[in-house]
């Protein structure tokens, strides 16, 4: 029974951290999810630190009882009959096995990988990515947009209301909705996005296909110093553990950060360095003589 026990805790330990990821991966504070979610700042902190609800682990029981997976009994895929052979065919699949999988399951729809001048700027808020994607954009004649800007314009509501209305989920369907709609975009364009956007696993990689992607990098400090610069710091939590939760969103997002093909580091230099960083990747990637914008 005491090895029961050990993988009973070390099955809460794992879902804790699996919780604090996802949470901190979409930065929402304890805070912000206990009023999203319903339930008690006490409960979700609990739940992190592996020491969930008993009906976790009796439920847990139940399916291993019976021989099956804890997701089939809770994700709803009674529509798809041939969903556990497809997840555990591509828990076995080759790298380049996901890739056809993909691409096969798109429909055709997937954009080709871009050699099209297209250019979306992704990192952390207080990165640069609005600055230094329009004076980019500026300097090589290329059109600019604000990603959250589409958002807003295409659906007559600020980000705020589409999240009051619709919440996280909604946003981020409108989100991949805007962004599928711009890989369409006939000329040269810079795209900068939403920090977040890397949390949601259709819509980043949709981005990462269709468009160069390009990773601002920078010190945590400076995040902090550029977002409270920027009047911000309202959402993101003027309090003492503001750095503190800055750090940990800026760790859990790195790995995703990183799938980008170019990095630029706008750390401890002036917006005028951090340009020309921004354009030599770009110039080095599609070359100078790119088409110009109309």
């Amino acid at each position: 029974m005491t090895g029961v026990v050990e993988q009973e805790s070390l099955f809460l330990t794992d879902l804790g951290r699996r919780v604090r990821h996802a949470r901190t991966v979409r930065g929402l504070s304890r805070k912000v999810l206990s009023q999203t979610s319903g339930l008690s700042e006490r409960y979700i902190a609990q739940l992190e630190g592996g020491q969930g609800n008993v009906s976790i682990i009796l439920l847990r029981r139940v399916a291993n009882a019976m021989g099956v997976r804890l997701d089939d009994l809770i994700t709803g895929n009674d529509a798809l009959p041939d969903w556990p052979v497809v997840r555990d065919l591509l828990a076995q699949a080759s790298p380049a096995q996901i890739v056809a999988a993909k691409e096969a399951l798109s429909g055709g729809s997937r954009p080709e990988s871009s050699n099209r001048p297209r250019v979306a700027l992704i990192g952390l808020r207080g990165a640069g990515k609005s600055t230094l994607g329009k004076l980019a954009a500026e300097r090589l004649g290329w059109t600019f947009v604000e990603l959250n800007a589409e958002i807003e314009r295409e659906n007559a509501l600020s980000v705020q209301e589409i999240f009051a209305i619709y919440g996280q989920e909604g946003y981020r369907r409108l989100e991949q909705a805007a962004l599928r709609r711009l890989t369409e975009h006939p000329g040269p364009l810079i795209l900068a996005t939403s920090g977040g956007i890397v949390a949601e696993p259709l819509t980043y990689d949709l981005l990462l296909q269709a468009f160069y992607t390009v990773w601002l990098r920078a010190r945590p400090e400076e995040h902090m110093s550029r977002v409270r610069e920027q009047g911000h710091l309202a959402t993101t939590g003027d309090h003492a553990s503001a750095m503190q939760e800055l750090r940990a969103v800026l760790a859990s997002r790195e790995p995703l950060y990183a799938r980008a093909p170019a990095t630029v580091d706008t750390s401890n230099i002036p917006v005028q360095a951090m340009l020309d960083r921004l354009t030599a990747a770009i110039e080095a990637r599609f070359g100078q003589a790119v088409p110009l914008a109309d």
